[in-house]
Order: C-alpha cells, then structure tokens, then sequence
C-alpha cells in the first residue's frame, strides 16, 4: 500500500524519533560525484517536481496528539517547499576532494527540522575536473537502507536519455492541517489494525497449535539470545565517548572485484571481508592510542533487512540488527578473516534477528513510556563499540539529467556515545566506505581511511599470492582546534558556519 496522509509510524520508525538527541542526529544519506558541468538549479528543482509523485512520504511532515502511544501520523504538509528541501551551494577553490568531505561533514552536523518533511537534497558546484556533487540527507524514520536504494527513482535514470515520467498532470493538492479529532482518529485506527494483526495471529495459533508452538519456541529461543547478548555489554574504547553535534567525514573508493576476489579465494562472503578490513583497520587504531589489544574483541552494530521480496517497494524500517565480533586482537589478517567467517555464520545460524523482530513487534502494542525505552532496550548503545552497515546498490551505471553517476559514498550517523560510523555501499563494480566520526574524537579520521584501504590491500595480496603492501604512516601530530563547548551552536574553528548557507 503506497504511503498515505495520516498514516501512523511503525514501531521500529519511532523508535528512530525516541533515539534521536542533541548531539546524536538520526539521520543518514549519501555523497554522489556526477560528470560534466551541473544543471542549473532551475533544472534540478524541475526534474524533482515532476517526480515527487513516485515518493509521496517526501512531502509528509510530523503531527502527534496527546494519545499517538509515541507513536505519531504522516501528515501532508500544507505549506512545503520544494525549494526549502533542495539547497544549491559551491564548493571554496580549489573545489577538490578535501572540500567536499568538508562539506559533507558540516551537513551532516544539523538536524533535521522535525516541523518539516525530514529530507534535504543538496547540489554542490564548484567540484573540480568537470563534475559535480550531490548529497542527500533523510531521517532514518523515513526510510531504511534497502528501501532507500527505491528512492533513487525519484532522481536517477538508468539511461541517459530516459522515456518521459508518467505524471497526471495535476498539480499536488495537500490535505488540509487535520485537526485533533482526526489525529486521534488515526492513531486509534493504527492501534485498532494492530490488535486485529494480534487477534489474527491468535485465531492462526488456534487453528494451527502445532506450528504455532514451533514458533513460539523459536521466538522464544531468539529474545532469550538477545537478553544473553543484552548480559555481556561491548568493552570500553577509545570510539566510545561522548560525542558533540560536529562531524567529520571521509570518503574510500574501492573495487568491488578486490572484494569478490578475496571472498572467492578464500570462501566466504564480502560482509565477511568488509568486517575484516574493518577489524584491521581498528586494531591499528587502538594500537597507535596505546591501547593493549590483547584478547580484545570489539562488537560491530550490523543491521539486516527482513523486508520481504513482495514488501521491496514498500516504505518504511524493516530492519533489525545483529552484533558482529571484531577480533582485534588477532594480527594475523588471513586469521582475522577466517574468525569473522566462522563468528558470522554462528550468528546466522542462532536466532538473533528472530528475536529482534519479535521485540520490534511487540512495541507495536507499547504506550509511550514503554515504547521509547524499549527501543533503547532493543538499540542499547552499550551493547556495541561502533554501526557497521553495508547496502547493496546497482551494479550499472546511472545518471541525473543525462549525466553520469562516477562514485557514491553512503553516510550513516552516530549513536549516543559512538564516535565513528562505517557504511558501506557498492555501485557500479565499486565498493565504497562513508566514515563518519565525530570531530573532536576523530581528529585522525583520514588516517583511519587509509588504514581501511591498506587492510583491504593486504587481503588481496594474499589472494593473488603476493608480498603484502607496508603499511600507511601513522600521521604526524598536529594542533587541534579547541573543541566546541557541548551543546553550544557553535561550530568547531575552520568547520564552518554552523548552519551551512543554501544558495
């Protein structure tokens, strides 16, 4: 069913809304570089105009009522702009790959304002070497990282010169502002489809003793994991500190064939290899703050899809997450890999996502006090050292406006406590990391980079039967700007404004 006005919020998007602090942003997006000259932003705005049809949610906004159970509706927006979402800015000279990680990092600084539509979309000028840029930022309520792959249709063409957008040819006519009795309406109904789901799922259990008893136990088995799990809390690290509302980001590009390479030599999967170039890099990291590595082992925060094949085109979170092992004490990198291998498919094989999805169903039946904390609960901060998610994306090429799409780097954000975040997307025979740390914790970011590219390095060596590369300098010290105070709007010194200026 395609998105609607008043529609209510899953359980598992607000939960999105309840995690969400001053200094922990909810959401998340993507940089993408395109060749030839930028269309100008007239041209830009058009060919969204004409295709925001295809994601109404786009121009959906929050509304809550007294009784939404903490869980609020999708409302039109009377009053939205397409030109208040689509910002047009360029990049200071020399336009290279510096300034636009600069930028991306300040982007993704701000919130989002919670009274609008919770996406924004930049066009960057200004890049170097005939190109421009393209960044999306989007509340992760809206939208999860499989369906958000859909979305690009709003944008992206898989052909140059594309067949026209269907369109009606009538322009978008908003619901009124519903009124307090309808928004009470909405959540009762919302309320009311989950107890039918409940009483639906009873009358199956009735008919159907044999199989509802089987899965019962295994939902069973699967929380019981999750509480186990919930018993052992991730160690203490230097990524896990307290975090300010200021970011930096750095971009990696890759080939998706080093991976593919690796995971055929060596039998097992490209998540399996990501999380070990991962673990790589993280070892190096925590050994040049002298932290001892000796039998630690680090937790990665991994999300996984259960969106089903026929709900692909669906809206909405489906995801639940899994805590991967990061054997940083292993220094072996071919040994590294082959524990990751091992840890994964354990963790496939027990019952950990079943137990998750079990919780995030039950919130659908929480009040709000029990809504939000059970979403912490289910997202515990002190349950992993840092999110580590990898989104498959086309493997063809694709374009805005005629003009190619070269790379794309994915953003994801930072949970209370949680320095760095490690996404991870492939496109078009690439496969490309989007770091993102906080500013004062993370002020070697870059060097962290080059630790994943170097990592990923000597598994291919390893691969092909070569001599493994040396690896990258640690960078040399330098002088740190003073760290804004907490809380404060102030951005860090040589960051920026702290609202980026559209136009």
């Amino acid at each position: 069913m395609p998105p609607r006005h008043l529609d209510r919020l899953t359980a598992v998007d607000a939960s999105f809304l309840h995690q969400e602090g001053a200094h922990s942003h909810m959401h998340v997006g993507g940089l993408t570089i395109l060749e030839g000259p930028p269309p100008s932003i007239e041209e830009f705005l058009e060919q969204i105009r004409w295709r925001l049809h295809l994601v109404p949610r786009y121009r959906h906004k929050l509304a809550h009522t007294a009784l939404d159970s903490g869980r609020p509706v999708w409302v039109d927006d009377p009053s939205f702009s397409l030109e208040y979402h689509v910002r047009h800015t360029a990049l200071p000279a020399p336009g290279g790959w510096e300034q636009l990680q600069s930028l991306t990092a300040r982007i993704f600084s701000q919130r989002l304002d919670r009274s609008k539509p919770l996406w924004e979309m930049w066009l960057i000028e200004g890049l170097d070497n005939d190109r421009f840029a393209l960044i999306s930022k989007t509340h992760h309520s809206l939208i999860d990282g499989i369906a958000g792959i859909d979305l690009a249709t709003v944008l992206f063409d898989i052909a140059p010169d594309p067949p026209p957008v269907r369109h009606n040819g009538r322009p978008w006519q908003p619901h009124r502002e519903p009124h307090t009795v309808e928004l009470l309406a909405a959540g009762l109904r919302g309320a009311a489809k989950a107890g039918l789901e409940l009483v639906s799922n009873t009358v199956d259990a009735l008919t159907h003793p044999d199989r509802a008893l089987a899965n019962a136990r295994e939902a069973a088995e699967g929380v019981g994991e999750i509480v186990w799990a919930g018993l052992n809390p991730a160690p203490p690290s230097p990524l896990n500190v307290d975090i300010g509302p200021h970011r930096r980001f750095v971009g990696v590009g890759s080939s998706f064939e080093d991976f593919r390479l690796v995971k055929n030599t060596f039998g097992c999967t490209v998540n399996d290899v990501v999380l070990a170039v991962v673990t790589g890099a993280l070892r190096g990291f925590l050994i040049e703050r002298g932290v001892r590595t000796d039998g630690l082992e680090l937790r990665a925060l991994v999300p996984v899809s259960v969106r089903a094949k026929d709900e692909h085109h669906e809206l909405g979170n489906r995801i639940v997450v899994m805590r991967g092992p990061l054997p940083v004490y292993i220094s072996d990198p071919l040994a590294r890999l082959r524990f990751v291998k091992q840890a994964m498919d354990g963790l496939k094989e027990s019952k950990q996502a079943l137990g998750a999805e079990v919780i995030a169903g039950a919130q659908n039946f929480a009040p709000p006090t029990i809504l939000a904390q059970a979403s912490r609960l289910n997202f515990s901060t002190r349950l992993f050292n840092l999110i580590v998610t990898n989104v498959p994306g086309p493997q063809f090429p694709l374009y805005v406006l005629g003009r190619k799409m070269l790379e794309a780097y994915p953003v994801a954000f930072l949970p209370e406590h949680h320095a760095l975040a490690v996404a991870i997307m492939s496109y078009n025979g690439q496969m490309n990391f989007g770091l993102l740390g906080d500013f004062d914790a993370l002020h070697d970011i870059e060097h962290f980079g080059a630790s994943i590219a170097h990592e990923l390095a000597v598994l291919v060596s390893l691969a092909r039967g070569e001599t493994s590369p040396a690896p990258p300098k640690p960078p040399r010290p330098r002088r740190v700007s003073p760290s804004p105070n907490r809380g404060s709007s102030r951005a860090p010194a040589g960051a920026g404004p702290s609202t980026p200026a559209a136009g």
